[in-house]
């Protein structure tokens, strides 16, 4: 076979390129079988797979090493496994139109649908949604022409040459041809996902559905979360939340490994400010915290804790029986027990973080505590009386001492008279866009909009600025993205992915701002003046020409 078309996705992941969905399902199990040094993840999408490392020089060397890999599907390629039996319903609101696009009528449609096996290809924009692709092209449809606002959970759905089930309520496009009660995505399960790549599944005609009862109870629904403990009341120390601002959620540095399953890493939007927080309150640097946005947040401690804030500076108050003073930022402070540190408007930045000394010790979902606004995954967004249970302190750790903040001097001086400067790496996609737009990207200032959020910052133009034009107008299919990704929509203003973007998307992405200036990047408020800088992956100092891949 001719050798993948490889490129950089930001400087520590790459994109790979094959040829047929066939070479990338081989080409994927190979990395999950033999993972070179560094993988943390890997996901495989329609014509690519992407790879996602630990360091550049890891990164690098398996550029090397896959170059070199022979990805044809081998004979023994298949899943030995038993199909996965999935019950359906044929009553969908499309069917007929399924049938008259297909020629095959309805009857003909529910027969091609059941009379061939599928294959689990790759994960899809939420937990449990997995993309199978069938062994012919008998129902191969478009996507309808509008969108629906809601397509229910358990819908069994054709786009394209895929079939798919909808594991929880969301907008689609797909063709709707039948509904099922399997539940394509429990957290109770030790294997959460009921397809996951690989996988062959066996729909099977039924008249009615017959709804198992399971841990988790019910119909297909939405990915569970771990609801914050209220009832945690117990004799240790806890947290309890008094009034939690604009946004108030528990974040740790994530989970890594899911994106086959449609799971982002999510974690902390700022990882070095929330790393700061626990180094301060002489806790682990992956610990959970409280990542609050635009203050308003006050808690009440129960028991005697030690805590610490970072990130965005808020000016912050403690009350108690005894009067008040002020909570430090960047410094470790004894909260007693009946005292409420309440915590004002950040003077600059966004994200503020508090930490407990012990850490915040909810359930764990998927082996980490951070809530995944995108996938529905972890924690719920905190409310006023939820109290949180503060983890037991291990022996040999002490806080820490007072630091500066990890903030960029630009953002830490609230300034907005010049922008902030982002470092950032080209590709995989920039050769989709014009050469004015791929100059324009780095030329020019853009700003901070107000629907931004913790998956992405969405931007806009300041003065002669101009959206981003595309040189090539064809439908990119869903590929892997990372955070740090400018992903550039019909619209031509970029989105900066942050931490609970989704694991694929099916825009062009132009650039990546490296893993150093995502924290910088989480902490830009609405107004903010940005400018982006190329930087050579290697050195990461400005780029004088064109980068050498």
């Amino acid at each position: 076979m001719s050798s993948p078309d490889i490129r950089w996705a930001g400087p520590r992941a790459l994109l790979i390129e094959l040829g047929s969905l066939e070479h990338v399902l081989a080409l994927h199990a190979q990395l999950l079988e033999h993972p070179p040094a560094g993988q943390v993840d890997v996901l495989a999408a329609a014509r690519t797979v992407l790879a996602v490392f630990d360091s550049r020089a890891n990164a690098q060397a398996a550029r090397a090493a896959v170059a070199l890999l022979d990805s044809s599907p081998s004979a023994d390629a298949a899943s030995s496994a038993d199909p996965v039996r999935i019950e359906v319903v044929y009553d969908g609101e499309d069917l007929a139109e399924v049938g008259r696009l297909t020629g095959l009528g309805a009857d003909g449609v529910v027969a091609a649908h059941t009379g061939q096996l599928w294959t689990a290809a790759f994960g899809g924009f939420a937990p449990g949604f997995a993309y199978l692709v069938g062994e012919n092209q008998s129902l191969n449809v478009p996507r309808r022409s509008t969108p629906r606002t809601s397509v229910p959970a358990g819908s069994v759905a054709l786009a394209g040459n895929f079939s798919a089930v909808y594991p929880r309520s969301s907008p689609g496009g797909w063709q709707l041809i039948g509904r099922t009660a399997a539940r394509m995505w429990d957290l109770d399960r030790d294997q959460p996902a009921l397809i996951r790549p690989g996988c062959t599944v066996q729909y099977v005609a039924v008249r009615e559905l017959v709804e198992v009862s399971e841990p988790a109870g019910g119909a297909p629904a939405a990915p569970q979360a771990n609801a914050p403990a209220k009832a945690a009341t117990g004799a240790g120390p806890a947290l309890e939340i008094v009034i939690p601002g604009p946004q108030s959620l528990i974040q740790d540095l994530g989970r890594a490994g899911y994106r086959d399953l449609g799971v982002s890493a999510a974690g902390a939007a700022d990882t070095a400010s929330a790393r700061q927080a626990n180094r301060l309150a002489g806790n682990p640097p992956g610990d959970a915290v409280i990542e609050n946005v635009f203050g308003g947040l006050t808690v009440k401690a129960r028991g005697e804790l030690t805590a610490a804030l970072s990130g965005a500076p808020a000016p912050a108050e403690i009350e108690g029986p005894h009067g008040s003073r002020p909570a430090p930022m960047y410094a470790p402070f004894a909260l007693h027990d009946g005292e409420f540190l309440r915590l004002d408007r950040p003077t600059a930045g966004l994200r503020t973080y508090l930490a407990v000394r012990g850490g915040i010790n909810v359930p764990a979902a998927l082996g980490s505590r951070s809530t995944d606004l995108m996938s529905g995954i972890g924690p719920e967004p905190l409310a006023d009386g939820t109290v949180l249970p503060v983890g037991e302190v291990a022996r040999g750790r002490i806080v820490g001492d007072p630091e500066p903040s990890t903030l960029p001097d630009d953002i830490a001086a609230g300034a907005m008279d010049r922008p902030v400067v982002l470092r950032i790496t080209t590709g995989p996609r920039d050769d989709w866009f014009t050469p004015g737009s791929r100059e324009a990207l780095t030329a020019q200032t853009w700003s901070v909009t107000p629907e931004s959020n913790r998956i992405g910052v969405r931007l806009g133009t300041t003065g002669a600025g101009a959206a981003l034009e595309r040189s090539r107008t064809e439908e990119l299919p869903s590929e892997g993205v990372v955070a740090g990704s400018l992903q550039v929509p019909p619209s031509g203003l970029p989105v900066l992915f942050l931490a609970d973007h989704p694991v694929t998307g099916g825009y062009p992405v132009i650039g990546a701002v490296i893993p150093e200036d995502l924290p910088a990047a989480a902490q830009l408020p609405p107004g903010t003046s940005l400018r982006f800088v190329a930087v050579d992956p290697e050195t990461l100092q400005p780029l004088t020409s064109a980068p050498s891949l």
